[in-house]
């Protein structure tokens, strides 16, 4: 029989009646001689280790994530021209198939480009190539494993050469195919449910040390309260780190407070800068955290995880993009999805936003495509990069969209997550230990979750350090805050503090002076309305309708809440957003105190409310 490599993501591992053996750090030309090493999600593992690697069930709300591995078969395989293996169900859970532990059929196997079902007793057959990933899409109602950080674990890199010399290390060689590569499945309630909390969490994007523990103490500590996503598990869609790659260990230990399986996506500070070609650009990332594009399901959705980062281009710059390789996978994997479930597209680079609507960098070039690929299908899109939330929805449109992509409206809905890391990082320190980081549209750093019924959703934001109650900032729009604007927008750090913000004369009353409200998951459905002082509800405008006109930006459509913190203490601006409502108040109010009562409601009924208390003076 076989000796068996089984996969984990860290070296070190404990394992019994083996040896886990790091070779990372020893010469070239050690590491391609002698004994054959595997290298599988980033881990140099010796052959002699035949025994699972020794874990735990996780405790997290009766979640069924179990520590375990990808089994690998060392070889080298007869044939290599194919890989092939088995997809099971590991009843004792310890990542290798025992007696009993029948194959799953009907399960797909992608080889990066070729999609294959699983047959009857759950074998697969793929073309082999150089530098392929190999991984499961995991099926409803089971889930894969999970190493000592929660990161899932259900793929295997085969690049028999190893990585180009990189600065980060990259994939170690894999030498020639295994003799198969197998992967384990439990069983899972959790995953089978109808009823799905998918946690999305954007842009991380640590720069060092001290910015992990901003992210430690901020959004993963409110995650570790959580568990309501054990089944569907967190996906942080792109920019793990700021460049720094080194930093990935440190990411893996905050993924090791979550209660549910943390899988990831690429960004542009995810790269291999000293990559030669696109086809290493992200070698590292896969190397640590696993492959760069992959689906799996849990509930009715099928989460659908692109890698949109196309690097380096003739310029030595990037691109927002999907080469032809993950195009023709996109295409084969949405094939074999029915038509009666959810498509949940996740990016780093959004197929489409508000922020950038007028760069082809920052948005998909092959959206169009992709949208002929998810024709008739129900969907949403969910991307990170801009560091802003932005709830769109069916139908939205922007000048910008058709100018660049020909696209007129929006097929179906596109959310941005917004950012884990807010605006880098920045801005006044907190008593809770991290920055205020107050994004580019205002909103506050946080993560995304998205609550499926059945194939219905509905998306939440929660801001870091709240229980999810806080949803808008109320604000004053005065002809006083826009003359200090004009004064200060180039100073953006070193501003004098705005004095006064919620007083307000008679004489400006008269000169266009609004009650903002920036409420971060508004979206074209949503309403605000405002009683002043007790009176009758009266409906606020929106500031940016998304019927095709142009982004709107400058002080009369900024959040002036957001850019008050800003100027002075850094971040942003807050000069755009698509989610800002205004009502002009009354040039008649009387000298005193009034009060607003702000009632936002958004596009699936949910109400929220805020007061607003200002002065009225001579």
């Amino acid at each position: 029989m076989p000796a068996r490599v089984l996969a984990a993501a860290e070296t070190g591992c404990p394992a019994t009646g083996g040896v886990f053996v790091d070779l990372s750090s020893r010469p070239l030309s050690s590491r391609t001689t002698g004994a054959l090493v595997l290298a599988v999600t980033g881990t140099l593992i010796s052959p002699a280790a035949s025994a699972a690697p020794e874990h735990a069930p996780l405790e997290a709300g009766g979640a069924a994530a179990y520590q375990g591995a990808v089994d690998v078969v060392a070889g080298p395989d007869e044939s290599q021209e194919a890989l092939d293996g088995v997809v099971f169900d590991d009843k004792n859970e310890n990542s290798r198939q025992d007696a009993g532990e029948p194959g799953i059929a009907g399960v797909t196997v992608s080889n990066g480009r070729e999609v294959v079902t699983t047959d009857g007793r759950g074998r697969y057959e793929l073309p082999a190539y150089d530098n392929m990933t190999v991984f499961v899409t995991q099926p409803r109602g089971y889930q894969v494993p999970v190493d000592q950080d929660n990161v899932a674990q259900f793929s295997y890199h085969h690049l028999p050469e190893g990585s180009p010399e990189l600065r980060y290390g990259g994939i170690a060689p894999t030498g020639p195919l295994p003799d198969a590569v197998n992967f384990p499945l439990a069983q899972s309630k959790l995953t089978r449910s109808p009823q799905q909390h998918c946690l999305i969490g954007g842009d991380v994007q640590t720069y060092d040390q001290q910015e992990v523990e901003y992210a430690r103490k901020g959004v993963f500590t409110d995650l570790a309260a959580r568990d309501d996503y054990a089944g569907c598990g967190a996906l942080f869609i792109g920019d793990v780190v700021g460049d720094d790659l080194s930093l990935y260990p440190r990411t893996r230990e905050l993924t090791g407070m979550l209660n549910g399986p943390a899988r990831f996506l690429p960004g542009n500070h995810d790269l291999d800068f000293d990559a030669p070609t696109s086809e290493h650009a992200f070698d590292t990332f896969r190397a640590k955290l696993g492959p760069e594009y992959y689906s799996y399901d849990s509930g009715k959705a099928h989460v659908v995880a692109l890698s949109t980062v196309e690097y380096p281009l003739a310029d030595g710059g990037y691109d927002g993009a999907l080469d032809e390789r993950q195009l023709e996978w996109l295409r084969n994997d949405i094939a074999r999805v029915p038509e009666n479930k959810l498509i949940v597209i996740a990016a780093h680079i959004p197929l489409l936003n508000f922020a950038d609507q007028g760069s082809e960098t920052h948005q998909i070039d092959q959206v169009k495509e992709i949208y002929e690929i998810l024709e008739g299908r129900e969907a949403i899109a969910v991307g990170g990069h801009t560091h802003s939330i932005e709830n769109l929805r069916e139908g939205d449109s922007l000048a910008g969209w058709k100018d660049l992509f020909g696209v007129d409206g929006l097929p179906f809905p596109h959310i941005t997550a917004g950012a884990i890391s807010g605006d880098w990082y920045s801005g006044r320190m907190l008593e809770e230990g991290y920055p205020t980081a107050i994004q580019r549209d205002g909103g506050l750093p946080g993560a995304l979750t998205l609550d499926i019924d059945g194939t219905a959703v509905t998306e939440r934001f929660t801001v870091r350090g709240d229980d999810g109650s806080r949803q808008m900032a109320v604000g004053l729009n005065t002809p006083r805050y826009r003359t200090w604007y004009a004064e200060n927008s180039d100073n953006a750090g070193s501003a004098p503090e705005f004095t006064d913000p919620l007083t307000v004369s008679r004489d400006e009353l008269a000169r266009d002076t609004w009650l903002t409200t920036n409420f971060w998951m508004g979206s074209t459905g949503s309403t605000v309305e405002v009683s002043l002082d007790g009176g009758e509800r009266v409906e606020a405008v929106r500031t940016q309708p998304m019927n095709g006109e142009a982004q709107r930006v400058g002080a009369e459509w900024s959040d002036p809440v957001a850019l008050q913190e800003q100027l002075v203490h850094g971040g942003g601006p807050a000069d755009r957003t698509m989610h800002l409502w205004r009502l002009e108040l009354p040039a008649d109010l009387p000298v005193g105190e009034h009060t607003a009562e702000v009632t936002a409601t958004d596009v699936h009924g949910r109400q929220h409310t805020s007061t607003l208390t200002f002065e009225v003076t001579e």
